[in-house]
């Protein structure tokens, strides 16, 4: 098996016009100062934290980090990149630009959405909730040694809110301000309907340099280094092939609580290859050192290889605890062909998940039901009364079912060609009008009915044919498109397909991150995440019900009411997902025995180097 597209991390944050700053006209009451913040906030470590409980504070710093990209944000890309701007729209960005800027405050691994002090040493929040003072620490510097201020974080923020990655800008659109009320004081202004999401999304923003951008334009791909201030730079890099991060040796931030324990590597590495089984056979020579293993086939198959049985490289299997969210075709509804409910589910009875499981992926994985996969998120079995509630003003206008058990994609017998699934299918297509002519399925305009899956990794090739013989027996016309990276994203961004895959996760405090991908907004929104073309008004309610919770528990039930209209719509094709991190690695490494819940592996951000380890193997190539 294969896991396409691998993660998109969502949640809460990565780690121009001129203006007049002014002061508050008026005096707001404030909270009192605070060194982090959360959603509903609750913080584990207290002012004076030492270090993140998961990290080695003794971890030796030095060594070489080298692997290919298993995680990606904005625009970048698994399999290439031309560009070192990875926060607009344009180009592909090279994996692992976060790392060299520096944000607002930085993510604890081990809480659910609890943020700490980086170049923001406190925060202060207005009564109302609708205004963070950040104060900046006066240590902060860019890597050129200039001051990082106030004036540059908001710039940074302007300008990302209004020429950022559009899943960017849609999540920082309850951002009203920011404003530098002096060197040291950050002022940012929400509206009264913003998520809890977005400040802490808005605190996780990379700040950029102001003056480096008033002499670059900012939305230009380019491979011009940015000015960061991040724990690393640009060192070597060659577009497409490979690109490399140098560890700032006297970086401001080292020594911060935050810090302590992570970024060991002097040098951390991403290789890129257009083909999963050649980005195999790079590892097995030495080429990179880490490898998430995201197939099956190989993780059961290939570990057979000399260094492996010689003990010269490692295995684990880490549980993953996070959600671990959607994973599927999604099916564009903007299309007409695909307008009918019955015709995606139709599409959804044809594959044969169970014959799939078993032949190709060797049983690993579970099926995937819902966008709230793995998290107490997930609508199960009849709606409790709090969600019947916020449901009942939809009855009548979304399908029944919602106010019963949830869609869960049907089980087959396993055999490849479930006749009962079939058969089913073919009377959902005839009632939707799509009656077969010459052995043909036509739409009801009378057109051949055809469905194109679009495809940029080869290695996932074997699952599609299965799936497409059995769209044959029911008289539809499926085709795979293999195209190379630059033009499956120009497709995706244009959403210029019939069925694509996607993989994607929410945190496990979801708000306004859920816009970019349910929104009737984002359907008609360039490069938004909104594959299959949601717009629903039931949906949208249901978000806002999501973003307004003000406890937990009504979080809860709005993001199961949410659950239950969105997999009614039947807009994608359920695939799978798995309940732990494949690891692969050459002995040279060392990670804390306790990995952080909520942000998984953190490789390579608190792993380091073993230097006795790394002296007796030599170098990567």
């Amino acid at each position: 098996m294969t896991q396409p597209s691998r993660r998109q991390v969502i949640g809460l944050g990565i780690g121009a016009a001129t203006a007049v700053w002014l002061r508050p006209a008026v005096a707001i009451d404030v909270t009192a100062e605070s060194h982090g913040m959360s959603a509903f906030g609750d913080l584990k470590y207290p002012a004076d934290f030492h270090h993140f409980d998961y990290v080695n504070v003794g971890a030796p710093k030095g060594g070489l980090f080298s692997t290919i990209p298993s995680v990606r944000i904005y625009n970048q890309s698994y399999q290439t990149f031309n560009s070192l701007n990875a926060f607009i729209l344009k180009g592909e960005g090279a994996v692992g630009m976060e790392l060299t800027f520096t944000a607002l405050m930085a993510r604890a691994g081990d809480e659910p959405d609890a943020m700490y002090g980086l170049a923001a040493k406190t925060v202060r929040i207005s009564a109302d909730g609708l205004t963070y003072w950040f104060t900046l620490r006066p240590e902060a510097r860019f890597h050129d040694g200039q001051k990082l201020t106030a004036h540059d974080a908001a710039f940074s923020l302007t300008i990302l809110k209004t020429k950022g990655h559009p899943l960017i800008t849609q999540q920082m659109r309850d951002m009203v301000k920011a404003e530098a009320v002096d060197d040291a004081t950050l002022a940012v202004t929400f509206s009264a309907k913003r998520g809890r999401d977005v400040p802490p999304f808005v605190a996780g923003m990379p700040i950029f340099s102001k003056a480096y951008y008033t002499a670059h334009p900012f939305e230009e791909s380019t491979m011009d280094v940015p000015l960061g201030s991040g724990p690393y730079k640009v060192g070597r890099f060659e577009s497409n092939r490979f690109i490399e991060f140098d560890r700032i040796k006297d970086w401001w931030g080292a020594d911060l609580p935050v810090s302590r324990g992570s970024y060991n590597f002097d040098t951390v590495r991403f290789d890129f290859y257009r083909d999963r089984d050649v980005a195999f056979e790079g590892f097995t020579g030495r080429s990179y050192l880490y490898r998430e293993e995201f197939t099956s086939r190989i993780w059961n198959t290939r570990y057979d290889f000399p260094a492996m049985t010689e003990g010269r490289v490692k295995r684990e299997q880490l549980p993953d605890e996070t959600p671990s969210g959607a994973q599927g075709w999604f099916i564009n509804t903007r299309r007409e062909k695909f307008k009918d409910p019955r015709v995606r589910e139709a599409l959804g009875n044809a594959f044969d998940f169970e014959w799939t499981n078993k032949t190709i992926m060797y049983g690993a994985y579970v099926r995937t039901v819902s966008p709230f996969q793995n998290s107490d998120l997930m609508a199960t079995g009849l709606p409790s009364p709090e969600e019947v509630a916020l449901l009942e003003p939809f009855r009548g206008k979304v399908p029944d079912e919602v106010f019963g058990m949830p869609f869960v994609p049907p089980v087959s017998d396993g055999s490849g060609q479930d006749r009962t699934l079939l058969r089913k299918a073919v009377q959902l297509l005839n009632e939707a009008g799509f009656h077969i002519k010459d052995g043909r399925r036509l739409t009801p305009q009378g057109e051949v009915f055809r469905v194109e899956f679009l495809l940029d990794e080869p290695a996932f090739q074997a699952h599609h044919m299965p799936y497409i013989k059995n769209l044959g027996t029911l008289g539809i016309e499926a085709t795979l498109r293999l195209v190379d990276p630059v033009q499956f994203r120009a497709r995706r961004d244009d959403f210029d397909f019939d069925m694509a895959i996607d993989r994607f996760g929410f945190s496990t405090v979801p708000g306004d991150s859920l816009r970019p991908f349910f929104s009737s907004q984002a359907a008609a929104t360039k490069g938004s995440n909104n594959l299959a073309g949601i717009s629903d008004p039931a949906i949208d309610a249901l978000m806002e019900q999501v973003i307004a919770a003000d406890t937990r528990a009504k979080l809860v039930f709005a993001a199961r009411a949410l659950d239950r209209v969105i997999r009614a719509g039947r807009y994608w094709v359920p695939q799978w997902y798995s309940a732990s991190h494949r690891l692969a690695y050459w002995d040279v490494f060392g990670h804390p025995p306790s990995l952080p819940k909520y942000l998984g592996v953190m490789a390579p951000d608190i792993w380091w180097s073993v230097p006795a380890k790394s002296a007796a193997s030599g170098q990567a190539k």
